[in-house]
């Protein structure tokens, strides 16, 4: 496992994606908690199984796989089976994180968590990525085609970005052009290297 983790967080549409891309192209390895989150939920897993015992099978489409929206439904109409959801998914979704994280064979790894502090036991370090709210807004409505007020209404359930940028031990302003984004990864990447060869000492 590379022992040297730094957990990367920010809001929606805020690019986290662009970053972690640009760390793997170097070579780094990324466990995204957004992936594990589906492999989690894949046919056959145990999750998926008790999933369809206690919510029926009109979560499950006719391929087996789970009906996300149907699942979205329900937790955001009941938050007492959001709890339960949680407590079945997020022990799974930690273990494959920590499965990839002990996979690891580059100098150090990211994890990329969801939208929030980027507080986790398995990090050593916070990067988070921001862009200001009109960026964001702008960015979520042009990939998911979601209404500004969809858009609003998710980031207001999200952390406010002061309280990730509270967290953070590093922050990457992503507002500008990919060639300058790739400057900044760069810069951090040289960083991380010398964090996690002092680490190893």
């Amino acid at each position: 496992m590379s022992h040297f983790v730094i957990g990367i967080t920010g809001g929606i549409g805020s690019g986290k994606t662009a970053v972690t891309d640009r760390f793997q192209a170097r070579g780094i390895t990324i466990a995204d908690a957004d992936v594990a989150s589906r492999e989690v939920v894949q046919p056959g897993m145990p999750a998926l199984e008790a999933i369809a015992e206690r919510f029926g099978s009109e979560v499950i489409q006719a391929d087996g796989t789970m009906d996300r929206a149907a699942i979205r439904k329900i937790v955001f109409a009941e938050p007492d089976e959001r709890k339960w959801l949680e407590s079945v998914t997020v022990p799974a979704i930690m273990n494959n994180l920590r499965e990839v994280l002990n996979r690891s064979t580059s100098p150090y790894s990211l994890l990329m968590l969801s939208s929030g502090t980027g507080q986790s036991p398995l990090v050593q370090r916070s990067l988070v990525v921001d862009a200001p709210p009109e960026v964001q807004i702008a960015r979520v409505m042009a990939r998911d085609a979601n209404e500004e007020e969809q858009v609003r209404a998710i980031m207001a359930a999200q952390p406010s970005r002061e309280t990730r940028l509270e967290y953070a031990d590093d922050v990457i302003i992503n507002d500008g052009s990919f060639e300058r984004l790739d400057e900044v990864v760069q810069v951090l990447h040289e960083k991380y290297l010398k964090m996690a060869a002092d680490n190893d000492n």
